[in-house]
This record gives C-alpha cells, sequence and structure tokens, in this order.
C-alpha cells in the first residue's frame, strides 16, 4: 500500500479497488492496525497527552511518546475502543456494509459473518450508524426543497397522520434537468410548530433558495436570510411531486429502502441513526466505487467517540433508564420490538 493522500483518495492505492485486493491488503490484524493509523493520524502521530510527534512501537502493539511516555492505542476514543473483535473481522464489516449498494440488516451482517447471536450484529451496525455523519459536514446550497413526510403504518380510512406515522423532515438539493443533489433527514419532532423553519436554517446555507409548499408559517424563510419560493397545492391541479420532485424522490426511495432493506425492522427509539444511514448511501449514490465508501465510513470511525452498549440501547419506556428491558428469555432490543415502523405508501 502507497502513502494515503490526504485530500483525492486513489483506488487501489488508497483504498483497495476490488475485494480480492481488500483480502490481500487486510489479511492480518497488524495490517489493519497499521492502516487505521495512518487514517486517524494523516499528518503523523500527535500524543493526545502532550502534543508530541516523536514515538516508539511497543510489542503490544500501541505508540508510545518519546515525551511523556503516554501509550495510545490506535482504536482508543474510536468506534473500536475496547472491542475484543479482531480488528479484520470490523474491517470485514465495513466492507460488507458498503459493498452493497442498499446496505445490510443487522441479520444480515451476523449471518455473513457468523455471529453467535443477532445482538453483536444489531450493536456493530449501530456504531456503524453513528459514523455515517460528519458533524462539520456542508451545508446544503443552491435550490433546496424542504418538505415533511410520514413513514409508518397504513390504517384504512386514515390518510395521512396516524397514531403509527412518524414525520420525517427533508431537505434536498434540486440541481437542473430536475436531477436531486444531497440531502438531509432528520425525525419530525413531538410539536410540529415551525419544525420545518428551523429544520431548513440547521440544514441549508444562508442565501440559498429554499423551495416549500405553500403553508403560511414557512413563509418566514423570506426574512431569514433565504430567497423563498412556495406552491399552494390547494385547487392546484399540479400534483406535489411536480411542484418539489426532489424531497418526494428522496422520500419514497426512504420507504422502498425501509421496506426492502431492512423488512420495516425500525424501531422509533433508534430512526434517526437509520436515517444517518439512508442520507449517507443516498448522497454517495453516484460514486463509482465501492471502496471509496469503505474508504469514508473507516476515516469517519475514527473520528467517531465510542458507543458503549448501554448507550446504544434505549429502553422502550420512559423512565430514563439506560439498560435493556427483560424478559424470561433475556433482554428485549429495540429493533425487535413489536411497536417497529411499517411501511406506508402513500
Amino acid at each position: 500500500m502507497a502513502d494515503m493522500s490526504p485530500q483525492v483518495p486513489r483506488a487501489g492505492v488508497d483504498y483497495p479497488k476490488t475485494f480480492g485486493q481488500f483480502q490481500e491488503w487486510f489479511s492480518t490484524d497488524e495490517a489493519c492496525f497499521e492502516y487505521l493509523a495512518r487514517l486517524r493520524w494523516a499528518e503523523g502521530f500527535v500524543c493526545p497527552k502532550c502534543g508530541g510527534r516523536e514515538y516508539w512501537r511497543t510489542g503490544a502493539g500501541l505508540w508510545m511518546c518519546k515525551a511523556c511516555s503516554r501509550r495510545t492505542s490506535v482504536t482508543a476514543g474510536t468506534i473500536f475502543d475496547r472491542t475484543r473483535t479482531p480488528l479484520r473481522t470490523w474491517f470485514a464489516a465495513i466492507w460488507f456494509v458498503t459493498s452493497q449498494k442498499n446496505g445490510v440488516s443487522a441479520l444480515g451482517l451476523q449471518r455473513v459473518l457468523g455471529f453467535g447471536s443477532y445482538e453483536t450484529a444489531w450493536a456493530w451496525m449501530h456504531k456503524l450508524r453513528r459514523a455515517m455523519v460528519r458533524p462539520d459536514r456542508e451545508l446544503l446550497s443552491g435550490l433546496v426543497e424542504v418538505d415533511e413526510s410520514f413513514i409508518g403504518g397504513v390504517h384504512r380510512g386514515m390518510p395521512g397522520i396516524g397514531p403509527d406515522k412518524i414525520s420525517v423532515l427533508i431537505a434536498a438539493e434540486h440541481l437542473d434537468h430536475n436531477r436531486i443533489g444531497r440531502i438531509r433527514l432528520e425525525p419530525g419532532p413531538t410539536d410540529r410548530r415551525l419544525a420545518l423553519v428551523k429544520f431548513g436554517q440547521r440544514v441549508v446555507a444562508p442565501g440559498s433558495t429554499i423551495r416549500t409548499d405553500g403553508a403560511r408559517q414557512l413563509r418566514r424563510f423570506a426574512d431569514l436570510g433565504y430567497q423563498h419560493e412556495y406552491f399552494t397545492q390547494l385547487g392546484s391541479d399540479i400534483p406535489a411531486h411536480v411542484n418539489m420532485p426532489a424531497v418526494h424522490m428522496a422520500a419514497s426511495q426512504l420507504k422502498r429502502w425501509i421496506d426492502g432493506t431492512l423488512h420495516q425492522g425500525i424501531s422509533r427509539e433508534q430512526l434517526a441513526y437509520y436515517l444517518d444511514e439512508f442520507t449517507f448511501r443516498f448522497n454517495r449514490r453516484t460514486s463509482t466505487s465501492r471502496g471509496l465508501l469503505f474508504y469514508r465510513l473507516l476515516q469517519q470511525a475514527t473520528n467517531t467517540d465510542p458507543a458503549p452498549l448501554k448507550d446504544l440501547v434505549i429502553p422502550h419506556d420512559s423512565s430514563g433508564g439506560q439498560r435493556p428491558q427483560s424478559t424470561a428469555q433475556g433482554p428485549i432490543w429495540p429493533d425487535q420490538r413489536l411497536h417497529v415502523i411499517g411501511s406506508q405508501t402513500s
């Protein structure tokens, strides 16, 4: 493996181009540790204690600062922190997750890696989802459509919002020739008043043009540093998806992904992280190299804080506890509960 470029990663040089090359590069844990170190310390090792840059490699595979003798693991402070699983298994999981265009469920990951339990695969998937979004990612810009969609169970005679439907806020860049650029997704809050306005301010760069429906509250965008376009659907013969094709396409693809890949197995408590995964995949849908997605996710994993199991599992009740509920058969994991999000095609 040659030195990795800090700016423009190259297939076959900075990341494996094929599965065969992946197997060749990462056949040992030592090779994985070295690759991870080059990603984490692209400009060279920096001691987290004193800032020293000179180091020794210890027999235990640690980086020991020459100045203060602090020993540092390349996995410390990352999603791999304190893992007992060989790094090459983690690398295989990341390759499998990113090489599948539509992703994989926890059950699929369990089967392909031979995990003894569903819970292990579930935890790994959620650790990886937490690394799929960079906190400093760029805001959307240009012409951006902002709207709300709903996912959840379909009930006859109950169109629109129902007890099993969950709001998802969507922003999508509308490019020329009705092409879609980047998107942002968030679960809608319980208090839906001005939710889209606040969401737009968080994800769209000031000075951009925001396109919405004709809801009066959304006209506040014009006073918040944006150009605002809106369409009134009431009494119009033009379908909503014609005026705002980007957000409707993103919503349609999201629902299809939930049905086809996850088989509706999403708990409400974890929805935000599933939306992060969908966003990660959607925004990289035109990538010609799946290896580049492997590189990007691994790169972000080195800059993502550890996610202990107690922080991954969210209880069903509102007592504030952090441990999973238990039954005589063991803990109930969020995505195994009955109150999962179903599908709505409307």
